[in-house]
């Protein structure tokens, strides 16, 4: 019996195996116009994440650990301005108030 063979054999470019990793690690950016300015917005699966908890800035609740969900931040941004949203909430942006309203002990994060 041969070993088995673990690169590929041939004929696949370098942009199909980057589109592979990008897919595989949280799906592709895009750019979208929000509030007039530029966000980089990511669709993920959740998977990857187990145990953690973000909380959605559209509505101020909780994402369990492992629902999909949009990351997005700001172009000029970087790591410390990413938000996890759920995906309605960023579909529903438009329409939502500008300010959530929270009660006096609420966590503001």
């Amino acid at each position: 019996m041969s070993p088995r063979r673990n690169r590929p054999r041939g004929g696949e470019k370098q942009t199909d195996r980057a589109g592979d990793m990008a897919d595989r690690y949280g799906g592709v950016e895009r750019a979208e116009s929000w509030q007039g300015e530029e966000w980089r917005v990511r669709h993920v699966a959740g998977a990857s994440a187990a145990g953690k908890r973000y909380r959605c800035p559209g509505c101020d609740q909780e994402i369990p650990p492992g629902t999909p969900h949009v990351v997005a931040w700001p172009d000029h941004g970087g790591v410390d301005d990413r938000r996890h949203w759920h995906r309605a909430c960023w579909n529903a942006k438009d329409r939502r108030t500008s300010r959530v309203q929270r009660s006096r002990n609420a966590p503001r994060y």
